[in-house]
């Protein structure tokens, strides 16, 4: 099984899909909500993934990107295999 993380935040319906996509596929997850990150944080985090939007999504500790990577990534049958 492989450890997926979601960076998320509460009012984003790209995360809402997201997180929906994998619970979908029955990929067990853990949510990150970020909405009340200092800005130290928030610019910490911008520096790590080079994204400035959420969500994003890590597989293994590897950025896959946000939203539309991962649902090229389940077009693909790649995200079934992380069960």
């Amino acid at each position: 099984m492989k450890k997926v993380t979601v960076y998320s935040m509460l009012n984003c319906p790209y995360c809402v899909k997201a997180k929906a996509l994998l619970d979908q596929r029955g990929v067990k997850y853990e949510n990150l909500m970020i909405d009340d990150w200092s800005d130290a944080q928030w610019d910490e985090f911008v520096k790590k993934s080079g994204m400035k939007t959420v969500p994003q999504v890590y597989v293994d500790g590897v950025l896959i990107g946000g939203y539309t990577q991962l649902a090229d990534a389940d077009a693909a049958g790649t995200v079934a295999s992380w069960k």
